[in-house]
């Protein structure tokens, strides 16, 4: 019974880890542009830019070329 709680409570954490996660991913690479978290879901959102956290994240990570692009489109 345990066991089957827990498995149930981390299925619930898992989602709140990796948003987590993604968030703090976006923050460090945009603070490398200059500009914070904060800012740049807001300018993202102005521009209907409509990227999830966690694919900013990977594009962060993977191609940050392409990521310096949409904060430069974005601005």
């Amino acid at each position: 019974m345990k066991a089957l709680r827990y498995s149930y409570i981390g299925r619930k954490q898992k989602k709140r880890i990796f948003r987590r996660i993604w968030i703090s991913r976006i923050n460090a690479a945009s603070r490398l542009n200059g500009i914070t978290y904060s800012q740049l879901i807001n300018k993202f959102k102005k521009s209907n830019i409509d990227l999830n956290r966690k694919m900013l994240a990977q594009i962060a990570v993977l191609d940050s070329s392409t990521f310096n692009e949409l904060i430069s489109v974005s601005k």
